[in-house]
């Protein structure tokens, strides 16, 4: 179980703090510092290359930029609009709701957000209270625990491997349920993993959720991507009587590489939706409306740009998946979704390296970078030790580059 917000230090005079304890509690994102560390070396004439951003490398389809240009031209986006979002833009992720999941919500249900991370903390402020707790299967994006407990909540990791594709079972869930318990985080397909649940375990989870009165947080950006036999599934849409206690988390950044535009979503019930639109009127209010008048293009658009997208990642995917296997003491499974591996490195803890033995993944990535000049995120940043999480949106030349310089650094680990 992750500790809960530290309580400031009663001797210290309030006007003393200079930082409150909730906020200075806060972790960096780890995947971001990745990112803009190697984004750094770059600009310093390093020949980096990096594993770490999770956004796809293709460009926002032009139709939805001509979208924003003209919005940008038009004067009623020059304006404040509501607080929870353009109603033509609400209206459109009902229909794409609809269309995509086959779960039919009201657009009254609907809260359009600052990007997916606002929609995870928003959902979860709207709904715990001090010391709620919060099942958060592990590894996990780094972003839940944070807002969970920024939000006031604890999250309580119940943790997965490679044995198990990464993936939670109900009896493990139900070892981590306590009287506190209110939430439980389902992710697929997942990040850091990729990891995608099945209809049927999707839908034991679902009625044991259902069976203990407990909320379901659900995060569906990468719903478009998954690969081979694997299929996304929606548990509001599979499991209908769950919708009252479920709260869906999307967006447009995955599916329409439109990561750097802010809009995400929260679908949820009424009431819910109504007291997060509450605290973002006060936080942030509107989106930008250049950018929801963007994603209005995007989903009532066609899905032919995330399908060149998606054919793009399976052929990565398949060749970062064997080339990373051929490293000795390297495991990785092969994921199903999303557009990331996540290899286990334990096997070469611990082992003599250019002279140094790193002891953690977090070590490990540190010389993978300092000796290789290849970024990658440490499974400290997803709650699990001694594996590194891969992006593979980037390019196919850049990709085999990058994991070939691994391959040459990590076969050299001696005992």
């Amino acid at each position: 179980m992750s500790a809960s917000t530290p309580q400031p230090d009663s001797s210290v005079r309030p006007a003393d703090r200079r930082v409150s304890a909730r906020i200075g509690a806060i972790a960096e994102s780890a995947t971001l510092a990745v990112d803009a560390k190697a984004k750094a070396l770059k600009a310093a004439g390093r020949p980096v290359i990096g594993f770490g951003a999770g956004e796809p490398d293709f460009p926002t389809p032009d139709y939805i930029v001509e979208a924003a240009v003209e919005a940008c031209r038009d004067p009623k986006n020059h304006r404040y609009t509501p607080a929870g979002g353009l109603p033509e833009l609400k209206a459109a992720i009902a229909a794409k709701t609809l269309r995509d999941s086959g779960y039919e919500v009201d657009p009254a249900q609907i809260l359009v957000t600052n990007g997916g991370k606002q929609a995870i903390y928003e959902a979860f402020a709207a709904i715990l209270d001090p010391g709620d707790e919060v099942i958060v299967p592990a590894p996990y994006w780094t972003t839940y625990p944070e807002s969970i407990q920024l939000a006031g909540g604890v999250p309580v990791e119940v943790v997965s491997d490679e044995t198990t594709g990464y993936k939670v079972s109900v009896e493990q869930l139900e070892a981590a349920r306590t009287e506190n318990t209110k939430v439980v985080l389902f992710v697929s397909p997942s990040n850091p993993t990729g990891a995608v649940y099945t209809r049927a375990e999707a839908e034991e989870i679902g009625r044991w959720a259902l069976e203990h009165g407990l909320w379901v947080l659900t995060d569906e950006i990468y719903e478009h991507l998954v690969y081979g036999d694997a299929t996304f599934t929606s548990l509001p849409a599979l499991l209908p009587e769950l919708a009252d206690k479920c709260i869906v988390v999307n967006g447009v950044a995955k599916t329409y590489a439109m990561t750097g535009w802010r809009v995400g979503w929260v679908i949820g019930p009424k009431d819910v939706v109504k007291a997060a639109t509450n605290l973002q009127s006060h936080a942030t209010s509107n989106v930008s409306n250049v950018a929801q008048r963007a994603a209005i293009a995007a989903v009532t658009g066609d899905l032919s740009a995330v399908h060149e997208m998606r054919t793009a990642f399976d052929r990565r995917r398949r060749t970062i998946v064997k080339m990373l296997n051929e490293i000795e003491g390297v495991v990785c499974p092969e994921p199903e979704g999303a557009f990331y591996v996540y290899p286990s490195v334990k096997a070469l803890l611990g082992k003599e390296i250019r002279g140094k033995r790193p002891q953690t993944s977090g070590e490990l990535a540190a010389l993978i970078l300092d000796e290789a000049e290849v970024a990658v995120v440490p499974g400290e940043a997803f709650g699990t030790p001694g594996y590194l999480r891969l992006s593979y949106a980037l390019g196919d030349a850049d990709l085999v580059e990058g994991v070939s310089r691994i391959q040459k650094l990590l076969g050299e680990a001696t005992a």
